[in-house]
């Protein structure tokens, strides 16, 4: 076949428009519209596309996990965003307080020295996790007593000081919030690094 050859010119266009549906199938898996079945060729995939199916299931596949203080305001706030930054290819992680505050702007700048950006969480109530299984539920409250929450399979208690207690000056505030940031997180790497 050669390029003067009309065979050779139907088989380019039939190539491109090939080309054409599949790329309008990913876009349409992208977006989540309605425009056909994804993939091409797939039958009976309705609205849910073929490329939304496979990463839905590869979420499925990660553990995941709740940490939770009283006020979800720094401590399960750091857990959250360091476990999801460092493991979060094998965990998805949540946090949530039982009488949820504000994020703790000391926090966020812990967070954000070790190259974490936590500014867009919010402090969540442990009841917007009703009847979410979750593989554990991590209470890091300290000396507090742990909440109810009958839809993990393992619960731990692993406290650490609250920083909302600290006192001092900005930078003495900071230096307390950071020694607790690195005591999260260095748990978290013997806890969740190595499993």
């Amino acid at each position: 076949m050669t390029p003067e050859d009309p065979a050779y010119l139907h088989h380019i266009l039939d190539a491109i428009l090939s080309i054409e549906e599949f790329s309008n199938g990913i876009g349409s898996a992208i977006s989540g519209t309605a425009g056909g079945s994804g993939m091409p060729g797939s039958a009976g995939e309705g609205e849910t596309s073929w490329w939304l199916k496979s990463h839905d299931d590869r979420s499925d596949m990660k553990k995941k996990v709740l940490f939770v203080c009283t006020h979800n305001a720094a401590r399960s706030q750091m857990a959250e965003g360091y476990l999801n930054a460092r493991y979060g290819d094998r965990y998805a992680a949540f946090s949530a307080g039982t009488a949820p505050g504000t994020l703790n702007p000391h926090a966020v700048r812990a967070m954000a020295e070790i190259g974490i950006d936590i500014s867009g969480h919010r402090a969540k109530d442990l009841g917007e996790f009703d009847e979410q299984e979750m593989d554990c539920l991590i209470a890091v409250c300290e000396g507090e007593v742990c909440p109810l929450f009958p839809w993990a399979k393992e619960e731990i208690h692993q406290g650490f000081p609250d920083p909302s207690q600290l006192t001092g000056t900005d930078e003495e505030i900071m230096a307390g919030v950071r020694g607790i940031r690195d005591a999260i997180t260095g748990w978290i790497d013997t806890t969740f690094g190595a499993a």
